[in-house]
């Protein structure tokens, strides 16, 4: 029997997604937890499973289209099985939906007549994978002929742009965009316009409102982190190298042992109440080329070292191939953002609302320090908390950094 498969609800907040990529055409048959298509939302860009197996026999959303969830974006049936798609699902089917089997570039390498890529508002029309190889590869749209339905820029086009690069074509003025901008911009022939993708958009949209909603207070403390580097040192002497543990990892489960003492720090402004947040699941910011992408370590404060630090190779793995899973970056009650590794010392971080804290974290330097009267070499680490005043106060917050500062500092407590 005919089945409509819909667009996933891949978030809890997800309200539309955008079909990237049909990895099964038409004709082609699909078992049960192959992968069916990447999904873009506005987190990132995410492989869905097929929930059951059978025949794709059409899609009714294009390659680039954004739907909201629960839309019909495709169906399966049974082999032989007539469907009509239109009365199936109350949607015409994509234009793409012709049988994998039938020879379709096979034929001729024949140059599909150049389309306009450009919207009548003068938006460049290209799907999400484009957008990024373009941006990736310094490849302009504008000039890049879209093969793709209604004119859209595809893969395709962008390879071919590259492949041709030395017998591109003059390179036309960037077009403005069609909205006025906030602010004046003078622009040249030889500005870059880079359209904004889903991720970048809401990062945007998302750190405006927390620096003009949220009343923020910011807290600095140093942490010796010389103890905590001597248990890593030892722990990571008995591991095999693909299960050491980072520094990172120590500083979660810190984080999160921190946020069980410290609850109001684990929870949400909820308008006449405070959300305190019944699991403690530390965000972790990953850098992407697309922009930045939080995973998640549930329960962080009950999980041992060595699996905070294998869920967090895992999880960056896949973001930075493209193939993150929903449950990765689902639930943070807090979140963590650690520079240390591009040598920063110190700096402020944006809070991730709803949540009612983030903390920023540096490089553990070799530095002079004073103990006992007498200056001897030492290695500091510099960290800030920005907070939700609504929720917290100063007090709490100093707190929340020396427990923080203690279990780095008798690092015996991140093993207990």
């Amino acid at each position: 029997m005919a089945e409509v498969v819909p667009m996933p609800k891949l978030g809890f907040d997800m309200a539309e997604g955008t079909l990237v990529r049909k990895l099964k055409q038409v004709g082609e048959s699909v078992a049960k937890g192959e992968i069916l298509a990447e999904i873009e939302t506005d987190k990132a860009t995410v492989e869905v499973e097929a929930y059951l197996g059978g025949v794709v026999k059409g899609w009714v959303v294009e390659e680039g289209q954004a739907v909201p969830v629960g839309s019909p974006m495709v169906v399966i049936a049974e082999p032989g099985e007539e469907v009509d798609i239109e009365k199936l699902t109350g949607a015409k089917p994509a234009s793409a939906n012709a049988p994998a089997s039938a020879p379709q570039t096979t034929a001729a390498p024949a140059i599909p007549a150049p389309q306009t890529n450009a919207a009548p508002e003068g938006r460049i029309l290209a799907s999400p994978v484009a957008k990024k190889m373009a941006q990736t590869e310094g490849v302009n749209l504008a000039t890049v002929s879209g093969t793709g339905p209604g004119g859209r820029v595809v893969k395709r086009d962008v390879e071919a742009a590259l492949k041709s690069a030395p017998a591109a074509q003059p390179a036309k003025a960037p077009q403005l965009p069609s909205a006025p901008a906030p602010l004046p911009i003078s622009v040249s022939a030889e500005d870059k316009h880079i359209p904004l993708t889903k991720l970048r958009n809401i990062i945007a949209k998302r750190m405006v409102e927390s620096t003009t909603t949220v009343p923020a207070i910011y807290l600095t403390l140093d942490v010796d982190m010389a103890p905590a580097l001597s248990l890593r040192k030892q722990i990571n002497a008995l591991l095999p190298d693909e299960g050491k543990i980072s520094v990172n990892d120590m500083v979660i489960k810190a984080v999160a042992l921190a946020l069980r003492q410290f609850p109001n720090l684990n929870a949400s402004f909820g308008g006449d109440k405070i959300i305190q947040k019944g699991h403690v699941n530390v965000g972790n910011a990953v850098a992407l080329p697309t922009g930045l992408l939080t995973v998640v370590v549930k329960d962080a404060d009950v999980k041992p070292l060595a699996q905070i630090g294998a869920e967090m190779k895992a999880m960056v793995a896949r973001a930075r191939e493209g193939k993150v899973q929903p449950s990765d970056i689902e639930g943070s009650t807090f979140t963590v953002s650690n520079l240390g590794m591009y040598e920063i010392e110190h700096f402020t971080a944006i809070i991730n609302l709803p949540e009612a804290g983030i903390l920023a974290v540096g490089a553990a330097k070799e530095v002079p320090v004073v103990k006992d009267g007498q200056i001897v070499p030492g290695t500091r680490m510099r960290m800030t908390c920005a907070a939700d005043h609504r929720v917290t106060d100063g007090a709490e917050v100093a707190q929340y950094l020396g427990a923080i500062k203690k279990a780095l500092e008798e690092p015996l407590r991140l093993l207990v």
